[in-house]
């Protein structure tokens, strides 16, 4: 296995932090971005206690400019970018759609779907010219199927899903493999704001029920998978969505009836 230099983003706590450790104990180099200084310099020195290799990058995944800062950095750094985990989300608007706050529905779809845009369009022209790359998307709840006083975030998370399978296809012919990935219902800030606050209370009670029914997958699943996806040559899988249940080789052994199928995918089944 080659050492890697990826591009983590929401790295500061939860899932992103998750995946950045996985990434590092397995010899990879990451990046880590998000906009909390103070958590991702947590981030990095765990990082560093285990033997790993990180650098903090403060970012604003929805400012083009702070993206390309991030990309700058990065580059100057490890000299390459072989892969990008667009894993920075925001889930903060619950309630009936027509109750919302217009700005915090903006901003629920800014971050999770402008977000990964920014980051793919500045990483891609650097993957193009190296012939190679992979991208991961982190997809949730809503993508395929109605999320109900989680309007915004369900979807920015199908959009980002249509997104995933356009850009595999934009980037075949570069050599360049473009996933998505679905860490299920993890434990993190974002859920506990939707058991905690009154409107995740009344309008997403099925959430808090859910983890007291021992629903609760942990962080290292989506790790591990990311890890798995990065490591192995699943080019012909470019464009699907892979869960936290998954195998990638066991999956790959699927791969003419996945494709002849059209599954993984978002598509209409009549």
């Amino acid at each position: 296995m080659s050492i890697r230099n990826v591009i983590v983003t929401g790295a500061g706590r939860g899932i992103g932090r998750a995946i950045a450790a996985e990434l590092a104990a397995n010899g990879h180099r990451v990046v880590l971005a998000s906009r909390t200084e103070t958590q991702l310099l947590a981030s990095a020195e765990e990082i560093a206690r285990s033997g790993g290799t990180a650098i903090a990058v403060p970012t604003d995944v929805t400012s083009l400019a702070s993206v390309e800062a991030l990309m700058n950095r990065a580059l100057a750094e490890f000299g390459a970018v072989d892969a990008v985990v667009n894993n920075a989300g925001s889930f903060n608007t619950i309630g009936p759609t027509w109750e919302t706050d217009p700005e915090s529905f903006w901003n629920d779809i800014t971050i999770n779907l402008r977000g990964p845009y920014l980051v793919c369009r500045s990483v891609i022209p650097h993957m193009i010219e190296r012939g190679s790359g992979t991208i991961v998307n982190m997809i949730g709840g809503g993508t395929g199927n109605p999320f109900p006083y989680g309007n915004a975030y369900g979807t920015s998370k199908a959009g980002l899903m249509r997104f995933t399978e356009s850009l595999a296809t934009e980037l075949k012919e570069h050599g360049i493999a473009v996933f998505a990935t679905n860490p299920g219902l993890v434990r993190t800030a974002m859920t506990e704001l939707q058991v905690t606050t009154e409107a995740g209370k009344r309008w997403l009670g099925q959430i808090e029920q859910l983890f007291r029914d021992g629903v609760d997958r942990p962080p290292t699943d989506a790790a591990r998978l990311i890890r798995k996806l990065l490591e192995g040559d699943y080019f012909a899988l470019t464009g699907r969505r892979f869960g936290p249940e998954d195998d990638p080789a066991e999956v790959a052994g699927q791969t003419d009836r996945i494709v002849a199928e059209d599954l993984r995918t978002l598509r209409f089944r009549e």
